[in-house]
């Protein structure tokens, strides 16, 4: 015979099952859409900036299995060399590459475009994926705001130096790296540089539309090209992004904020899938100054359709990124 005691018992091991595996499927869901295609990208060149941890990391590893040459184009020689041969060893791949790139010089940009030149005569796929949120104000070695320096103007500057490689191996794609943090900003050109007042967020967010700004006002320059240019939410991902968000990196959030948020939070693998699906679905070859996430094409805010502001953005990126002077 069953009694109340048994049946304790059992609910006090079917709880902690169900809880359990409602954690694992929420977990599962919160992934979202994956990359599946087949495609062998032999022959294929690719730079990935911000490559040597997190989405960019699991983006040259996957672009690195389907046979592409990567360049890993990033800040950190050391930690870069470390992610470039667990790259290899993993995939057998040995045409991943370690280029030195910080973008947040203008000088370090310039010297990389004129070697990479030098080095290849094509260029397939451009991967903005590098990114720096939240940080405390700081400005980049050529005065801008850390943020818009390194998330928008650092890009910027870097694609229009190697669009003539782009188009000489078109088709070819270029993938801006957004985020829906986008849908909270504004481009403030009376105070680009945050010199005013500074919020760490509000930063953040007007570089992640001008990020988006660009895409369209670009996509529009290239067309009949054979290059295109789309921009992506990759999600909420565990990655190093928030190093400067004080709340999730003390004692209490380490431990319980981040406990609580793993349920909903993608992991790098996942966070790269819309990055995949952006360069290389042989869907998208035509498809151009979209926005897109979890692998599909999304709606953006209303600033970032703002075609006035996309053309002046542009003039002024124009003006900062090749009239400052660089050491």
């Amino acid at each position: 015979m069953w009694s109340l005691t048994d049946c304790d018992s059992c609910l006090c091991i079917a709880w902690p099952a169900l809880f359990g595996l409602g954690i694992y499927f929420l977990r599962k869901y919160m992934q979202g859409g994956q990359f599946t295609k087949q495609t062998n990208e032999t022959g294929k060149v690719v730079i990935v900036t911000g490559a040597n941890t997190g989405i960019g990391k699991e983006t040259v590893l996957e672009l690195a299995r389907r046979g592409a040459t990567v360049y890993m184009a990033c800040r950190d020689e050391a930690k870069t060399e470390q992610a470039r041969l667990e790259i290899i060893e993993e995939t057998k791949n040995k045409n991943i590459f370690f280029r030195k790139l910080d973008l947040a010089s203008l000088a370090s940009i310039r010297k990389f475009a004129a070697d990479f030149k030098k080095e290849q005569d094509k260029l397939h796929i451009l991967i903005n994926n590098a990114g720096v949120m939240r940080c405390p104000y700081m400005v980049t070695r050529d005065g801008f705001e850390m943020q818009l320096g390194v998330n928008h103007l650092g890009h910027f500057l870097l694609t229009n130096l190697l669009l003539d490689l782009l188009k000489k191996s078109a088709p070819s794609r270029i993938v801006n790296v957004s985020s829906l943090a986008h849908t909270r900003g504004c481009i403030d050109f009376s105070d680009l540089n945050s010199e005013k007042y500074y919020d760490p967020g509000a930063a953040y967010s007007q570089s992640k539309l001008a990020n988006i700004l660009f895409t369209r006002e670009l996509a529009k320059r290239l067309e009949g090209t054979g290059v295109t240019v789309n921009a992506l939410h990759p999600g909420v991902v565990d990655t190093e992004l928030g190093r400067h968000m004080k709340i999730l990196n003390g004692t209490f959030g380490r431990i319980v904020i981040r406990s609580l948020l793993w349920p909903f939070l993608k992991t790098p693998k996942s966070g790269a899938q819309t990055t995949l699906y952006a360069a290389l679905d042989p869907d998208l070859e035509k498809v151009s100054g979209v926005y897109f996430s979890d692998c599909k094409e999304k709606k953006v805010a209303p600033a970032a359709m703002d075609n006035q502001s996309a053309k002046q953005l542009w003039e002024e990126s124009v003006r900062v990124t090749y009239t400052r002077k660089s050491d």
